[in-house]
């Protein structure tokens, strides 16, 4: 799924079928809903997951709790805007 596609779904009421979770999850990020977001990021144990936990965490003002996820990440702390880093997220998952 390209980026514009992926934009163009949250118009819809369920995120599209074969994303992965942690794509899902800056889906239901998008759409408000940021319990769901974090419960499939966090279902997703491997470095994309962990990438988007980071974002989720640092979105609710838990700088400390971000820190330790970008590190299980392996990336630097984002420090632009929020919508920057999903945006910047998203781009990555989709590739």
């Amino acid at each position: 799924m390209h980026y514009a596609e992926f934009k163009a779904s949250l118009a819809l009421n369920q995120p599209p079928a074969g994303l992965s979770l942690a794509a899902q999850a800056l889906w239901w990020d998008a759409k408000g809903d940021w319990h769901k977001a974090h419960a499939c990021a966090q279902a997703q144990d491997d470095a994309d997951g962990a990438w988007v936990h980071a974002y989720l965490h640092r979105k609710e003002g838990d700088i400390f709790n971000a820190g330790y996820w970008y590190r299980r990440a392996g990336k630097p702390a984002f420090t632009g805007s929020l919508e920057a880093e999903w945006e910047s997220l998203a781009q990555a998952l989709l590739r």
